[in-house]
């Protein structure tokens, strides 16, 4: 061979082995930028968190390849479509299937769905899955399909919360409105629609803005919204159609992640009725039922503003002389009618008007601003009495009437509210023990009496404590034979230190607070066990009458502690008297009828004390279940004139036609017995027999009337004879 032949034949074979070379290192490099090209793929799946599966339709083999689910290669049945069909939700199988086979016939140009599968810790997960086939078979029948799978359990999440707040908003009844950090509207809710009558298509990219405020309101909330994010109060504005409500308005800043305003929430809830509302309870508060004048609350605000401004002003307290009466004698709704027909004269009187208030009962204040001058104030006093004095005609009734009134002056008579009430109340106290229809300034010896009062109260508050409290017992004696037949039980306070303190000076001040109670109640369970001690002793077998004062005989649960006192103390009831004054009965007679027919019914006798010095109506004392009247002693001692006797005598003849045994109290001469015993009184009682004893005295006095013991025992059984008759 030639040369030239072999170096052509070492050139080709070198180009083939330099271009196999050159195939390989390119091969290589293809090779090289395949792999690179499934990194960078495998790296972006991961970071996406999309799972690529790859399903071989006609080998049935499913390829999944996750970041967040170990690969796994699943080899279902060939029947199974979905391949993945065993992990799909039982719910969203059939809507996953159908998407599926619509892709699969070439409906749809991809396959898309959402649902949930069963993870591998066994949970529920949302996916998004979508794929497209890749390759078809000679029949045109899809034969490999590609796809990804993504997990969205917490884009649903979001959706569903999202869903939840937008059902939220939808149906809450406050108004929501969404504001752009210009303040134009950018959406609202229906809750808005209804409370201001605008729609949503009237207010969206409209300027937000209080229409019954200026300006500058709006733009004082929206530099509170800049410094402090959120802005609240109560605002009134005008619906659609000019009508005023009211509402509680709140705003807030919305932020995005790097703190700056992206926009602002308004919300605001109609409050109109509940501003009504609290109109109407406060006007209820601070108005007085009956008179519509401020009432008692208002006027201690307002007086302790005075006080508080520290400006000269002066109070005018006053309430009506004996009204009381006329409640008991004409009816609370009379007295009301008065009350009201006062406080009409009265609210045109030009120097009260707007100072005017009702305290309570009949008790009324005038309070004069600015002004200490002392001629001012007189002259309005004057003519306050002579306003008063007027006469008022109510049904048919003409009632003439005064007043008592008590003067402060603030700073010089007190310094707070308290004082200068307390005072005014004083000096009017002090007007009314005057005899009323007069006024008076407070001054310092008022104030000593006050205090004094005070003393005595807690001097009764310290022996209750203690047990000062005794009983004393003032024998009943029959007219006729002189024997006794029973006692009244008396109370007596006597202290360590200050003897025996006067019925007439503790007395009406434990009426005043109360304490009367406990002192009545006290009384009550001392006589009974005297009582039952002295029948035990066999010394006695008559009845011992104690007074109800009218704060006892009106409380709700009387029956039940008198029943508890004798059950305690084991006497019987027909051993029992209860003296109740005219008054009493009188203030509600309705109620007092009840009250005592219950008493009676218990065994317990009932006497009517002090009669003819109220204002008892013969028609509800026919009504009273009574067994005995007793005769004030004024009108024993008013016996020495014909008159007097006069009187005495009609009393009695009145408690003899009702069937009602007499006692006259207060017997102190032979001449009074003697008169009693023509005008057929039956029993009697004071001191021409015995003066009112302590318990062990009375024991000796007992034991003095007993040589006659047979006809005790006598007298015992006609008691309770009687008793028994006279209960049923």
């Amino acid at each position: 061979m030639e040369p030239y032949a072999i170096s052509g034949i070492l050139l080709l074979s070198l180009g083939a082995l330099l271009l196999a070379h050159l195939s390989i290192v390119r091969m290589r490099r293809y090779q090289k930028r395949l792999e690179h090209s499934e990194e960078r793929l495998r790296l972006s799946l991961w970071g996406s968190g999309d799972e690529l599966w790859d399903w071989n339709i006609r080998q049935g083999n499913l390829y999944r390849s996750s970041s967040w689910q170990n690969p796994v290669e699943l080899k279902p049945s060939s029947q199974d479509s979905p391949p993945n069909r065993q992990q799909i939700h039982p719910d969203d199988l059939d809507r996953v299937t159908d998407a599926l086979s619509k892709h699969l016939s070439q409906e749809t140009p991809y396959f898309e769905a959402t649902y949930r599968i069963l993870s591998d810790d066994q949970q529920w997960i949302w996916v998004l899955d979508r794929g497209k086939v890749v390759s078809y078979d000679q029949h045109n029948q899809a034969s490999r399909m590609t796809g990804t799978l993504k997990n969205i359990q917490h884009i649903k999440l979001a959706e569903e919360r999202l869903q939840l707040f937008a059902q939220c908003l939808e149906s809450i009844s406050d108004a929501v409105v969404i504001c752009d950090t210009a303040f134009r509207i950018l959406e609202v809710n229906p809750a808005f629609s209804r409370i201001t009558g605008k729609s949503r298509e009237q207010v969206l990219a409209q300027q937000f803005e209080l229409s019954l405020y200026p300006s500058r309101y709006m733009r004082d909330i929206k530099l509170t919204l800049a410094q402090s994010g959120n802005w609240a109060g109560e605002v009134q504005e005008q619906k659609a159609d000019g009508q005023i409500y009211f509402a509680e308005l709140n705003f807030n800043v919305v932020r995005d992640e790097q703190g700056q305003i992206q926009q602002y929430v308004a919300v605001f809830s109609d409050i109109t009725e509940r501003k009504t509302r609290e109109e109407q309870l406060s006007r209820l508060a601070n108005s007085d039922t009956l008179t519509g004048l401020p009432n008692r609350t208002l006027f201690l605000s307002q007086l302790k503003q005075l006080v508080e401004k520290q400006k000269h002003h002066s109070l005018l307290m006053f309430d009506l002389d004996n009204f009381k009466k006329i409640n008991d004698s004409l009816g609370h709704q009379l007295g009301d009618e008065l009350l009201c027909k006062l406080t009409e004269r009265l609210s045109l009187f030009p120097r009260s008007k707007g100072q005017l208030y009702r305290l309570g009962g009949d008790e009324f204040a005038i309070q004069l601003e600015n002004t200490n001058d002392i001629h001012t104030i007189t002259s309005l006093a004057k003519e306050l009495l002579k306003q008063i004095n007027m006469p008022f005609y109510i049904n048919q009734h003409e009632l003439a009437i005064s007043c008592s009134i008590g003067i402060v002056l603030c700073p010089e008579d007190g310094q707070d509210p308290q004082s200068l009430l307390r005072n005014a109340d004083t000096a009017m106290y002090h007007a009314k023990s005057e005899g009323g229809n007069r006024y008076l300034f407070f001054n310092d010896s008022m104030n000593k009496q006050a205090v004094k009062r005070l003393q005595i109260e807690n001097l009764i508050r310290h022996g209750l404590k203690e047990d000062f409290f005794t009983v004393y017992y003032q024998p009943k004696m029959d007219i006729h034979t002189g024997k006794l037949v029973g006692m009244e039980a008396l109370v007596r306070f006597i202290t360590p230190k200050r003897g025996i303190i006067s019925p007439g000076t503790f007395i009406p001040v434990a009426e005043e607070t109360g304490q009367i109670v406990e002192i009545g109640a006290i009384v009550l369970k001392k006589a009974c066990q005297d009582v039952k001690n002295w029948i035990d002793q066999e010394l006695f077998h008559g009845r011992v009458a104690v007074n109800l004062s009218a704060k006892q005989f009106m409380l709700p649960y009387l029956c039940e502690q008198i029943d508890d006192i004798l059950q305690q103390t084991e006497l019987p009831s027909y051993h029992l008297e209860l003296e109740i004054t005219e008054g009493t009965v009188m203030q509600s007679p309705t109620i007092a009828i009840d009250t005592m027919k219950k008493l009676r019914a218990r065994g317990v006798h009932l006497a009517m004390d002090d009669f003819g010095t109220g204002y008892s109506s013969l028609a509800y004392l026919k009504q009273f279940p009574l067994n005995t009247l007793k005769i004030d002693k004024a009108f024993i001692d008013d016996m020495n004139t014909a008159r007097g006797r006069n009187m005495v005598d009609t009393i009695v003849t009145i408690a003899h036609n009702l069937s009602l045994t007499v006692v006259a109290e207060g017997v102190e001469e032979k001449q009074q017995l003697l008169q009693l015993k023509q005008l057929r009184c039956e029993v009697i009682q004071g001191y021409y027999y015995s003066k009112p004893l302590s318990a062990d005295d009375f024991t000796q006095f007992l034991r003095q009337q007993q040589p006659q013991k047979k006809s005790a025992t006598v007298e015992q059984s006609a008691l309770r004879s009687a008793a028994s008759a006279a209960d049923s």
